[in-house]
C-alpha cells in the first residue's frame, strides 16, 4: 500500500469514527499520532509540539474568547428583551410586524454575538410565544426564529469568519467587510419573504391589535433611545474600529467585551452568577475551538506528508472542472457535511482540503469564505440535523412539533440559495467593500 493510499484510509477512518460519535478533536489527535508514527516514527512528537505551539500562538484566535465573552454578557443582560420590544413597537405598521421585529432583532444581535444556540433559544423564549399568541402560523413563526438565529455565523463580528481566516490565512478584517452586505442581504430577503406572505395571506401573520399598536411617537422614540441606540452604538464602535483600521479584531473585541460589561451594569442586570456563567461558557467554547484547531493542524500535517492532499488535488484537477462546477461541487459537499457536523468541524477540518485548489480555479479565498458562510446557514436549517430546529424545540410549547419547525425552515433555506446565487452572479456584493476600504 502506498503512502497516498494510507492517507485515504486515514481520512476514511476519521469520517467513520465521527459518524460513530467519537469526540472529534481527540479523534483527530489520535489518528494523526498513529498514522504519523507510521510515516515519521518518533519525529511525530516534535511535529506535534511545533504545530501545537504555532496554533496556540496565533494572535487572530485571541479575538474568539473576547467576542464570545461579549456575546454571552449581552445574552445574560436582558438587552435582547428590551431590543425586541422597541423594534416591535417601531415596526407596528409593517405587515408581519412581529416577524420583522424578530428578524431585525436577530440581525442586530448577531452583530453582538455569533452564538447561534443562544440567539435561537432566547428568541424562542421571547418572540416565538409572542407570535403564537398573536395568531401567527406555527411554521412561519418557527422559520423566522430558526433562520434569524443563524445570521450570527455570517454577519460580523462572526466567530466563524475568524476561524476561517485563521484556517485560510486571509485577513479577518477583509472577511468582515466582505460578509457585511451579504449578511444584511440575507436578512432582507427573510423580511421580504415574511412580509410578502403576510400581504398574500394575512391570516398567517395577523397585524397587532389596535390597543398594542396605539403608541405615541414620543413613546416609540423613548423605547428606541433606551434599548436600540446603546447596543447599536457599541456594535458600530467595534465594527467601525475594525473596518477603518483603528484597532485589530482582537483589540476591538476587547473593547466590545468591556462595553458589554458596562452596558449590562448600566441596565442594572449585571449579576455575579451571570458574569460567572459568561466566563465559564467562554472558556468552554474557546477550549473546544482551540482543541479542534490543534487536532486538525496535526492531522492535516500527517495527511499532507503521506500525500493525501496532493492526491485530492490531482483528482479534482483531473476532472477538468470549470470554476462554476468546482464551486457547486464544494458547496454541495459542505451542505451535506452540515447534516452530521457543526460549522467548526467543517471550517477547521474539511474546508482546508479545498483551499489549496482555489488558485487553480482563480477563486478569491475571501469570496469563497463568504459563500461558505452563507452555505452554512443551511446546516442549521436542514433536517435531519437542523440544530436551530432542535434549539427551538427545546423551548417551544408542547403542542409545537419538530415537523412543523422543519417545515417552517424550508422556505428560508430557499432564501439562502437565492442569496448564494446572487452572490455568484454579483461577486461585488462581497468584494466591493473590502476593495473600497483596503485595496486603494
Amino acid at each position: 500500500m502506498t503512502d497516498a493510499q494510507v492517507a485515504i484510509v486515514m481520512l476514511v477512518l476519521f469520517i467513520t469514527t465521527i459518524f460513530l460519535g467519537f469526540p472529534i478533536a481527540f479523534t483527530l489527535l489520535a489518528l494523526g499520532f498513529i498514522f504519523g508514527w507510521y510515516a515519521m516514527g518518533p519525529r511525530i512528537i516534535s511535529l506535534f509540539a511545533t504545530n501545537t505551539s504555532d496554533v496556540m500562538g496565533n494572535d487572530v484566535l485571541v479575538a474568539i474568547p473576547l467576542f464570545l465573552f461579549m456575546g454571552y454578557l449581552v445574552e445574560r443582560s436582558n438587552i435582547l428583551d428590551r431590543l425586541f420590544r422597541s423594534i416591535q413597537v417601531a415596526a407596528r405598521a409593517v405587515p408581519a410586524s412581529l416577524a420583522v421585529a424578530a428578524l431585525a432583532t436577530c440581525a442586530l444581535f448577531a452583530t453582538a454575538t455569533g452564538i447561534v444556540g443562544a440567539v435561537v433559544t432566547l428568541m424562542g423564549l421571547l418572540a416565538f410565544p409572542a407570535m403564537l399568541k398573536a395568531g401567527y402560523d406555527v411554521r412561519i413563526a418557527a422559520g423566522v426564529i430558526c433562520a434569524g438565529g443563524t445570521l450570527g455565523i455570517l454577519i460580523p463580528p462572526s466567530i466563524m469568519l475568524i476561524v476561517y481566516g485563521a484556517a485560510a490565512g486571509v485577513s479577518v478584517v477583509k472577511l468582515y467587510a466582505a460578509a457585511l452586505l451579504p449578511g444584511f442581504l440575507l436578512a432582507g430577503l427573510y423580511m421580504l419573504y415574511v412580509m410578502g406572505r403576510a400581504v398574500l395571506d394575512p391570516s398567517l401573520a395577523p397585524r397587532l391589535p389596535a390597543s398594542e399598536a396605539a403608541l405615541s411617537n414620543a413613546a416609540v422614540a423613548r423605547d428606541l433611545l433606551t434599548s436600540f441606540l446603546p447596543l447599536s452604538a457599541l456594535i458600530l464602535a467595534v465594527l467601525g474600529a475594525i473596518f477603518f483600521g483603528l484597532a485589530t479584531p482582537t483589540e476591538a473585541a476587547a473593547v466590545g467585551a468591556l462595553g458589554a460589561l458596562l452596558l449590562a451594569a448600566a441596565y442594572r442586570s449585571l449579576t455575579w452568577n451571570g458574569f460567572k456563567e459568561s466566563v465559564v461558557l467562554t472558556a468552554r467554547t474557546s477550549a473546544m475551538v482551540c482543541f479542534l484547531f490543534v487536532g486538525s493542524t496535526n492531522f492535516a500535517s500527517v495527511y499532507s506528508f503521506l500525500g493525501g492532499q496532493k492526491l485530492v488535488e490531482e483528482f479534482m484537477l483531473g476532472l477538468d472542472l470549470s470554476p462554476l462546477t468546482f464551486l457547486l461541487l464544494t458547496q454541495v459537499v459542505i451542505f451535506l457535511l452540515g447534516w452530521p457536523l457543526e460549522w467548526t468541524e467543517i471550517i477547521i477540518i474539511f474546508v482546508p482540503i479545498f483551499l489549496p485548489l482555489l488558485d487553480n480555479f482563480n477563486i478569491d479565498p475571501i469570496f469563497f469564505g463568504v459563500l461558505v458562510a452563507l452555505n452554512l446557514q443551511t446546516a442549521f436549517l436542514s433536517p435531519p440535523m437542523a440544530m436551530s430546529a432542535f434549539y427551538l424545540k427545546g423551548v417551544s410549547p408542547p403542542h409545537v412539533t419538530l415537523a412543523q419547525i422543519f417545515n417552517g425552515c424550508m422556505p428560508f433555506m430557499t432564501m439562502v440559495v437565492i442569496a448564494m446565487v446572487l452572490l455568484y452572479l454579483f461577486p461585488g456584493l462581497a468584494l466591493w467593500l473590502p476593495d473600497l476600504l483596503y485595496n486603494q
